[in-house]
This record gives structure tokens, sequence and C-alpha cells, in this order.
């Protein structure tokens, strides 16, 4: 009895010890989705973020043949060879004289063996650095297509890694710019009171009222069309964030009116603590979980937006390579039947948002205040 008493001394000790970072991280390492997902994430945005240059087999308009199927990774050939170092095979073209469309099929007499750090197309890494190495390849005459191509021949697996560059990064954008209009908007609201209370909630209240895509679309189209790429990802990102602070800058006043009256907040004004002081330290932690919950869900939504602009002609434009202009190709029912592959940067957003979820759901539980222990 006293044995355990002991220990549970020593794991009360060791908890009061920690940070509040530290009891959030502790609680988030439970999460086993929130983990798989913050994984997830971590290898998309270090591939597509980061080096997508260097992990792209080739660069995002070199073109092929039109419309190649995805190639599959072997180990086993034809002929029931294994192959120690993976391979794809070539392709031979046949004319269906029914349809007029040319098939592809796997030619088994050409075997490309896939080969890693090797020397492909030229590249600019970050603008900056000028290389050619690529994480994988196949020799001079292959061709790895592992997700097919499109219509103009270009490979639909490299174009997804360059796309998700500025895909996932318009996210982070925008929710930096939402969460700073959110928390000062909403924290002054809530802290300020009167007239400016009111008179900042009829602003918001006429902000959420306009349905959100006529408004995406009535924004993006008022971007020049003689703007460039990094003028109008620019333009997209502040005008996702500008639809996307009120529901946070609400939840913020909401908090700030139920806490201000608070004791320990009483006595922090008593101690003469200054305003930023007691925002910082006494209010923002007893609804940091919102937040978190709030940025990883508002990432995603803003990735989604971006996507449904660019699909509908009215925000990103080529050449700039985002997920949403690479399902623009895709909106012909008749290509996407014959050519399904197309879709697949459609799984990447998928995977993108679920993983934001997960994530989010292992913050909201890790930074409640309840559950800190």
């Amino acid at each position: 009895m006293r044995q355990n008493n002991e220990v549970t001394e020593t794991s009360r000790s060791e908890t009061v010890s920690r940070t509040q970072w530290q009891l959030i991280w502790r609680q988030f390492t439970k999460h086993r989705l929130a983990l798989i997902g913050l994984v997830v994430l971590a290898v998309l945005y270090f591939i597509g973020v980061l080096f997508p240059e260097f992990f792209a087999p080739h660069s995002p308009n070199e073109r092929f043949e039109s419309y190649l199927p995805p190639q599959r990774i072997r180990f086993f050939d034809a002929d029931g060879n294994f192959h120690l170092r993976p391979f794809v095979y070539g392709w031979q073209e046949e004319l269906d004289m029914a349809t007029w469309r040319t098939i592809y099929t796997p030619d088994e007499t050409e075997i490309y063996p896939i080969q890693f750090f090797v020397q492909g197309t030229p590249y600019r890494l970050w603008g900056t650095f000028e290389s050619g190495l690529r994480f994988m390849g196949v020799e001079e005459g292959g061709r790895l297509c592992l997700w097919g191509t499109d219509n103009l021949g270009r490979d639909v697996f490299s174009r997804t890694i360059y796309a998700m560059r500025i895909s996932l990064t318009i996210g982070l954008v925008g929710v930096g710019i939402s969460l700073l209009l959110g928390l000062t908007i909403g924290g002054i609201s809530g802290l300020v009171g009167g007239a400016v209370d009111n008179a900042i909630q009829r602003f918001i209240e006429v902000i959420m009222s306009i349905p959100t895509i006529p408004l995406w679309m009535a924004l993006a189209a008022a971007v020049p069309r003689q703007w460039s790429a990094l003028q109008v990802y620019f333009a997209i990102t502040i005008i996702l964030s500008f639809v996307g602070w009120t529901g946070l800058a609400r939840v913020v006043r909401s908090k700030f009116i139920s806490l201000r009256e608070m004791d320990f907040v009483m006595a922090a004004q008593g101690y003469n603590a200054s305003q930023t002081t007691i925002i910082s330290q006494h209010l923002v932690p007893n609804f940091l979980s919102y937040v978190f919950v709030n940025l990883t869900l508002a990432i995603p939504d803003m990735i989604l937006a971006e996507t449904a602009l660019s699909f509908l002609g009215l925000g990103l434009r080529p050449p700039v390579v985002s997920l949403g202009v690479l399902l623009s190709r895709a909106q012909d029912l008749r290509t996407v039947s014959m050519h399904p592959w197309l879709l697949i940067p459609g799984a990447v957003v998928v995977i993108v948002v679920l993983a934001f979820n997960f994530v989010g759901d292992g913050l909201r539980d890790a930074a409640d205040p309840y559950q800190l222990s």
C-alpha cells in the first residue's frame, strides 16, 4: 500500500513538473490515429513542399505519349523469374479499329529496372540550386509514369508531387492570416464590448450571411487576368483568408466574455498584470483546444476551397500546377470514364483532409485542460 502511494506521488510530481506543452504532447502521443495523421502530413509536406523536384521522376511539363495508363511496379517477369530490383515494362501501341483509340499494353520484352538517385531532367531546387539528381527513374529510352499521363502526355505522378507545394502551402498561409484576424478582432470584440462589440458583430454577420461559393467566385473573378501566377496565388490566399476568420472570431469573443470575469483573471488584474499577459497566459490557454481544432479543420477547408476554385477555372490557372488545376482536367465525364487515373489527385486531397482531421481530433483531446494530468 505504501509502495503504491509512493508511485502515485512520484507520478503526480512528474506531472506537476511538466510544462503545459509537454502535457499536451504526452496526451497527443496516446492518440494513434492522430499520430498516423501527423506522420502522413509530415511525409507529404517533406516530399511535396520541401523537395518536389527531387522526388518527382520527371519535370511537370515533360511530355510522353498521351493518356498512358498507370505503370505497375513488378518484381516477377512474365516467365516467373524474380528480380531483386523492381522494374516496369515498356509499352506497345495498338490502334483499336472500332473506336480509333490508341490502346497501350505492357511490352513484356522491354524491362526497365527502377534506379534510385539517378540523373534526370535538370531543375532548380527552390529556384536557386541547379541539379539533375532525382530520387528514382529508369534508364534512357524508358518511361516511369506510375500514375499514367494526361492529355498532353505529362506524368500525373510527377505533376501531383509538384501540385502539393501550392495546394498545401496555400492552406498554411491562409490559416495563418485567418488565425491572426480571428484572434485579434474577436479578442477586441470580447474585451472592449459596447459599441465596438456591436459594430464588429454586425460586420461579421454580414460576411457570414453571404453564400460562400458565390462570394469566392465574385472575388476570384475580380483578379486581373494579366496577373502573374505568383500574384494570383497570393490573391487566392487573401480571398480565402478574408472569409475564413469569422467563425474563429465569434468563438474567441464568446470565450473572452465568459473568462474575463473568472477569479483567476480578476486575480491577475489585481496584481496589475498587463492585458497581453492576461490574454496570452490566462485566456488563450483555456480555449487552446478549440484553436487547435479550428486550425486543423481550416487548413483542409482552404485546400478544398482552392481546389474548387481552380476546378471551376476561377482560381489558379496553368502553367501553375495545383491539385485543383490537375482535377480541372477531369471535368469531362467521358474523359474520366476512359482515363480514370486523372482522378488520382483527388485521392491525395482526401488523404490530406483525413490526416488533418485525425490530427485535429488528437490535439483537441490533448489540449483539453481537464485531461492534462
